[in-house]
């Protein structure tokens, strides 16, 4: 939530990260990210698009959980034609995939996760990808029926031996913006073999994104907002720009991206104090576990150049759980009703 406190005050929310994938090679340098995740219950509990039931650490159904029909043939976004005749064991190798094969009503299937599957239904599934780094060996002892990867999901060596292995795996491009979102349901949906599911979703979805938008006070100033990517422990410190993913969520919440505004023209750059003073961000977000692997509220206004911010000096500070905020799935509306309520709540 959007925190303005006074001095000595430090806010403490953790939680983890979801997919960014220009920083997980990154994150996998310097020693990659710890993540929990939870059951596998597919269980339904959903509405179609009326209240919301589900907790914000849970995924929620369908109300009625799909039967694939199979075999069917699809095309993944490396060019490869693959086969899937059965859904009785899928390995999901990023949150994101795992967070739609969760809401379509297919969680009960699923023997695996990576490490950035944080929701609660996921939480005692082993982990076999971190950082998006893949073990082979890990995915292969699941027995999957269907891998579900992403082309940020590497090493190759790693992907041809599921390949070699027999496993039909079907490679996703990884979203990167609001619009994304709707093609990713309808991507996995297929290759799951539960297109009428697919669709249902994404109706659903698209409605509460809407409705999430409508949040958005008419008349005033659009606020800038600039993107921090934070994780103390490992030093790394990031300012997002064009393409960071955060652009496309601040901008559909009804603000100005400062990052972008200012001219970045890559999705992340190395924090400086020079390229924050560029920005002049009015608001900064960040993720809640990033805020808190820098001490907090307190300890983010010392890194050099925030404090100097309008933000900073404000102590305007927005936060979204790591495990939903550039996930683009159908948890999507949560984060954009949250960020259109923090950004333009002048911080009080």
């Amino acid at each position: 939530m959007l925190q303005r406190q006074s001095a000595g005050t430090p806010v403490r929310t953790p939680r983890h990260i979801g997919v960014l994938a220009a920083l997980l090679s990154l994150l996998a340098i310097v020693g990659g990210l710890t993540g929990c995740g939870s059951a596998g219950d597919s269980g339904g509990g959903g509405d179609s698009g009326g209240k919301r039931k589900a907790a914000a650490d849970r995924v929620e159904p369908l109300t009625e959980q799909p039967r694939p029909r199979l075999p069917v043939t699809v095309r993944g976004a490396d060019g490869r034609e693959v086969t899937v005749r059965s859904t009785a064991r899928i390995v999901p190798l990023t949150g994101s995939l795992s967070e739609i094969v969760f809401t379509l009503g297919l969680g009960g299937d699923v023997v695996g996760r990576d490490v950035t599957a944080t929701f609660e239904q996921a939480r005692k599934l082993p982990v076999v990808t971190r950082a998006h780094d893949v073990s082979a060996e890990s995915v292969l002892s699941l027995k999957p029926t269907l891998v579900l990867a992403e082309t940020t999901n590497g090493p190759a060596e790693a992907i041809g031996q599921v390949r070699a292995a027999g496993i039909p795996l079907v490679v996703l491009d990884p979203a990167k913006k609001l619009d994304d979102v709707g093609t990713r349901i309808d991507k996995v949906a297929a290759a799951l073999g539960v297109r009428a599911a697919g669709d249902e979703l994404r109706r659903r979805t698209e409605q509460r994104l809407a409705a999430a938008k409508k949040g958005i006070p008419h008349g005033n100033k659009k606020p800038r907002v600039a993107f921090l990517y934070l994780r103390g422990s490992a030093a790394v410190y990031l300012l997002g720009g064009a393409g960071s993913g955060a652009d496309s969520l601040i901008e559909a919440a009804g603000g100005i991206d400062a990052g972008k505004e200012s001219g970045l023209k890559k999705d992340f750059t190395p924090i400086t104090s020079e390229a924050l003073v560029k920005a002049a961000p009015e608001v900064i977000l960040v993720m809640t576990k990033g805020l808190d692997s820098v001490g907090g509220v307190d300890g983010l206004v010392k890194i050099p150049g925030v404090g100097e911010t309008p933000a900073g000096m404000d102590r305007r500070i927005a936060s979204v759980d790591d495990g939903v905020l550039l996930n683009f799935g159908p948890r999507t509306d949560e984060v954009l009703g949250s960020l259109v309520r923090q950004i333009h709540s002048g911080g009080k």
